[in-house]
């Protein structure tokens, strides 16, 4: 669903500046300032949003790609790990997805 959703418009690779990132796909209900919604939780967060890629399709849920840089400590990775789960929306994660090792990250 990763590259059928978001990976085939995303184009340049990565940024040679992006460090410790992981990838995060989110469904949210769609509805009127439900975007503005989501993006206000990242607004005082501790990670920097270093790719953002939204979907609607008219369904009844948004689709939203969204790339947080965290460092690699296991103090950082619990701190995102609390912040995602605390946000209420459903999400995976994706750093793991080949498509995107192959065409975002420099292990492809």
């Amino acid at each position: 669903a990763l590259p059928i959703s978001h990976l085939r418009h995303v184009a340049g690779g990565r940024s040679a500046d992006v460090g410790s990132e992981r990838l995060f796909r989110f469904e949210f209900p769609e509805a009127p300032g439900a975007l503005r919604k989501f993006l206000s939780y990242f607004e005082d967060s501790f990670f920097n949003v270093s790719l953002f890629h939204y979907r609607n399709y008219g369904h009844d849920f948004g689709r939203v790609l969204v790339g947080l840089q965290a460092s690699q400590s296991k103090e950082d990775d619990q701190k995102l790990d609390a912040f995602l789960d605390a946000l209420g929306y459903r999400y995976a994660e994706e750093t793991s997805n080949a498509t995107y090792k192959q065409f975002m990250t420099d292990e492809g």
